[in-house]
């Protein structure tokens, strides 16, 4: 990743290493960092996607983020895809739960959504938020 991301969401999951197989094998996310408890949970974990990250960590692990966390969620998270049908059919081809299948919207772009296995839901589209005339 040739520049650090400025935003980058950070989700806590009761189960962070299923979190990331989900988001690496459905999503098409790739392993940047993970950091593993002695006991298999997730302390830290730097998902990549395009030029953008997510960051994620196991519940219950006693930081004062996840302290401050507690009880949050679910989020939404956009994500930039150049090929919304090819992405939406590895996706379902994992057994992701599709919310909305894809569609040409209004506004010139294609997207679909996805419910993660906690709930968070994941938008995937070719809108290109902050471009000029993004779509």
């Amino acid at each position: 990743m040739p520049q650090s991301p400025g935003i980058c969401p950070t989700l806590v999951y009761a189960d962070a290493p299923a979190a990331v197989r989900q988001l690496t094998e459905a999503f098409g996310f790739t392993v940047h960092a993970l950091y593993e408890n002695e006991d298999g949970s997730v302390a830290h974990a730097e998902l990549v996607h395009g030029n953008g990250m997510v960051m994620l960590g196991s519940r219950g692990t006693g930081s004062e983020f996840d302290a401050l966390m507690r009880g949050a969620g679910p989020a939404g998270v956009f994500v930039h895809v150049d090929d919304v049908d090819a992405h939406h059919a590895r996706a379902a081809a994992h057994g992701a739960e599709i919310v909305m299948e894809p569609a040409d919207q209004e506004y010139g772009a294609r997207d679909y959504m996805a419910r993660d296995l906690e709930g968070n839901i994941w938008s995937f589209g070719t809108y290109a938020p902050g471009a000029a005339g993004a779509s």
